[in-house]
């Protein structure tokens, strides 16, 4: 029989903290909420306030139950008040030495009964334990921002946590209503230790101009489907914050470079910008604490004047990424020039675009006039010599640089002068299909996502032979197609795939190390990060032969020790265990 936890004590009275105390009031515990002095107090019962008043606001909580709520809170100053508690979690700062005196005293304070547990998200619960007689009785209990939302919680159990604390603890997150992983103490948990190093890899890329902050930001999240791009996450994290995970993981982790934090993060947080809470950081926003952003990026003046017409498209292939890009160009109003290797294929995309449409009428998306206006626009072909007239062409054929190469050269011959020519290569160098033509100004990345009738982002990527004139005009085909263009240098992986990939390979090494279970990660990610997917069921769908190959592109070209593809991912796609496409990857979807 488990202890009962029905008295618990808060220290440190923060947003974190507050929310923390929010939680547990919530669902019926008596709380002490402690901070240092009375003015830290009062400020912790206007966080309290602040946030059950705005639930009232949204009609999730009644004012009574507000007002039962607050009544279950009895805030007090220093930690002499937690004399009776049944179990206590800080939310103090997170430096090790300020935690370690709160736990000294903590042991003192508390009754032997008592758990004592640290919310930190980056130390190491082992040394904070150390400075207590009871170690055993010492737990890493890790909410996520804002705490009455996140269903997520992390356990962090030491070498030495008792099964009977573990247990006790499974049991209150139960209680509270949320969803916990019970994991051993190691730097970052899980989805910090996942988390950060994307955070940070943007961080990158943003200090080296190789894309603008608002690119990579709606480049996650319209590619990804993530709540928040990365910059603006890092701005709601805190910028001082970050910086502190990042050095805690690059420090306890084995020193990956990749959780080096990037020197930009430091200079910012020396020049006190913090993100939301100082008001600046990536963005400046309104005032401090708002989430209005006052500093969007100016449109470039003059490029629209740079532009070439488009009317007339040619798209070359025969997947469904040229079905979805014929789609998408037919409907916007241009007219359209499919090319195929032969008669069945030319049939067969035909088929598939039109099967496309009719479900578009049959969901009230279009109408049949719509329609049958679209299916006018195309023209089938088998003869590239037929693209000699048009203004554009976008390559959609196999990932094959050879093949990608000899169909440039091609088009450099038939092609009349002036046109636009894109690839839509998702993991192949650009400037090597540019430089297969005697036009290399003229040549450009157009990487829709799959599928493309769907998915609302283009990554615009530009070789350092890319022309101004290219770049304007593909800028301007890709708005009257209504989708979002994020603008990218050429360089492996582009904005989405150089982010994303490096994080999934980091969940399989995690997997690999038998640190947490698929299930518990995959979790961890969704309910922690607000993913929509967890990484293991994503790799299942993109494909681990694919995910595998973008990933070995991105470690060949910066030879980065912490992109080396896991060797597990290596060993399941050797093996045919490619995800859902052959029935099996990470996970069995033959019973599915």
């Amino acid at each position: 029989m488990g202890r009962e936890i029905n008295t618990v004590g808060v220290v440190g009275l923060g947003t974190m903290g507050a929310g923390i105390v929010e939680v547990f009031a919530r669902n019926g515990l008596s709380v002490v909420a402690v901070e240092i002095d009375a003015q830290a107090l009062e400020r912790g019962r206007a966080n309290l306030a602040g946030s059950t008043d705005r639930a009232v606001a949204k009609g999730k909580l009644s004012p009574q139950d507000r007002d039962a709520l607050v009544g279950r809170v009895d805030f007090q100053v220093g930690l002499a008040a937690l004399h009776s508690v049944d179990f206590v979690i800080e939310a103090v700062p997170e430096h090790l030495d300020l935690k370690q005196q709160i736990f000294a005293e903590l042991d003192r304070v508390c009754p032997p009964h008592a758990i004592l547990a640290t919310n930190t998200s980056s130390l190491s619960v082992t040394e904070i334990s150390v400075a207590t007689h009871r170690p055993h009785q010492v737990i890493g209990v890790h909410f996520f921002n804002p705490a009455p939302v996140m269903k997520l919680v992390e356990i962090i159990k030491t070498v030495v946590t008792t099964p009977e604390v573990v247990a006790d603890v499974e049991a209150m997150c139960a209680r509270l209503g949320k969803a916990d992983v019970t994991i051993n103490d190691r730097a970052g948990f899980i989805a910090n230790a996942l988390l950060f190093g994307y955070l940070n890899h943007a961080v990158t890329m943003f200090e080296g101009r190789y894309a603008t902050r608002e690119d990579i930001d709606a480049a996650m999240k319209l590619g990804c489907g993530l709540p928040m791009g990365p910059l603006a996450l890092m701005d709601l994290i805190g910028l001082d914050t970050a910086y502190e995970i990042l050095d805690t993981m690059y420090r306890r982790g084995g020193r990956d470079r990749r959780h080096a934090p990037n020197p930009l993060l430091k200079q910012m947080v020396t020049a006190g910008l913090l993100g939301r809470k100082s008001g600046r950081g990536f963005y400046t926003y309104e005032k401090p604490g708002s989430p209005v952003v006052v500093d969007a990026a100016a449109a470039v003046e003059g490029e629209a004047s740079l532009e070439r017409p488009i009317t007339t498209v040619g798209v070359v292939g025969s997947g469904t990424m040229a079905s979805g890009i014929i789609e998408v160009f037919a409907k916007a109003g241009y007219e359209v020039l499919s090319v195929t290797r032969g008669a069945e294929k030319s049939a067969r995309v035909c088929e598939t675009v039109k099967t496309s449409l009719n479900k578009g009428v049959v969901r009230g998306k279009l109408s049949e006039a719509d329609r049958d206006q679209t299916v006018g626009r195309i023209t089938w072909s088998t003869n590239l010599d037929h693209l000699a007239d048009v203004d554009l062409v976008v390559e959609a054929v196999v990932e094959e640089l050879s093949v990608k190469k000899a169909l440039f050269a091609s088009l450099d011959e038939i092609c009349k002068p002036g046109v636009v020519l894109a690839t839509t290569t998702s993991s192949l160098p650009v400037i090597e299909c540019a430089m297969a033509t005697q036009r290399p100004a003229d040549v450009i990345g157009l990487h829709f996502f799959n599928p493309a009738q769907i998915m609302p982002l283009v990554e615009i990527v530009s070789t350092i032979r890319t022309s101004a004139t290219t770049r304007a005009t593909a800028k301007s085909v890709i708005a009257k197609l209504g989708k979002t263009g994020v603008g990218c240098a050429d360089r492996a992986g582009f904005i989405v795939n150089a982010l994303l990939f490096p994080y999934l390979n980091d969940a399989v090494k995690m997997l690999e190390a038998s640190y947490a279970t698929a299930d518990d990660i995959d979790a961890a990610m969704k309910l922690g990060c607000g993913y929509p997917m967890g990484p293991f069921e994503l790799l299942d769908v993109v494909g681990l032969d694919v995910s595998l190959a973008i990933q070995r592109e991105l470690y060949l070209e910066l030879r980065e020790p912490g992109f080396s593809p896991a060797p597990l991912l290596e060993h399941l796609v050797t093996a045919g265990y490619l995800g859902r496409k052959t029935g099996r990857g990470f996970r069995d979807h033959t019973h599915r």
